[in-house]
């Protein structure tokens, strides 16, 4: 099966690809506008881009998003994590405002979980979706080097006390909520197809 990414971020489209080894994954495509994702919730949002990325190509396009939901915060950043410091934030923007925020509260107040919502949209406009989640913790101080986004201050409750971006990339792959997300959907496809 061949799926049009609405991603062009190297590191999801990486992760993705590795877990669809029954589809051939191919690059958003080229000269399509930047996808406002304006939804309020996760599933709004990996539905818009696959929307656009579907009319644009005429093909099937599989999109996500992944929203970060601590509690002490009444779930923020959640839908808006990629953008919590501001439009054009970086990933150390983001993490830096939310340890800013989570500065002087106790660890076990610190939970936490990664939610992700894995789509795939059809020409025919029909929709296979699936979604992951992961509970955690949010670490005091950044830890690791891999992954991306809060890799490095989120600490899965089901690992080994190790944040993602101290993980290798197969190990946080098995329990990470995309990792989730997208093996349900993997199932879904092969049980439509």
């Amino acid at each position: 099966m061949r799926l049009v990414m609405a991603s062009a971020n190297p590191h999801k489209v990486e992760e993705i690809s590795n877990i669809l080894v029954g589809c051939r994954i191919d690059e958003r495509p080229k000269g399509l506008a930047d996808i406002e994702e304006n939804a309020e919730t996760l599933e709004g949002n990996a539905h818009l881009k696959a929307t656009a990325v579907c009319n644009f190509s005429g093909d099937a396009a599989v999109a996500d998003d992944t929203g970060l939901e601590v509690d002490y915060l009444n779930g923020l950043p959640g839908v808006r994590s990629a953008r919590f410091a501001g439009e054009g934030a970086t990933d150390v923007d983001n993490l830096m405002k939310l340890l800013k925020a989570l500065e002087g509260v106790p660890e076990d107040q610190r939970t936490a979980r990664f939610r992700t919502v894995a789509m795939v949209v059809f020409p025919d406009k029909s929709v296979l979706s699936a979604q992951g989640v992961v509970e955690g913790f949010i670490s005091r101080l950044p830890r690791g080097e891999k992954g991306f986004g809060y890799d490095s201050i989120f600490v899965p409750v089901e690992g080994d006390g190790r944040s993602f971006a101290e993980m290798a990339s197969e190990e946080k792959q098995l329990i990470s909520h995309r990792g989730r997300a997208f093996r349900q959907l993997a199932l879904s496809l092969s049980a439509k197809f």
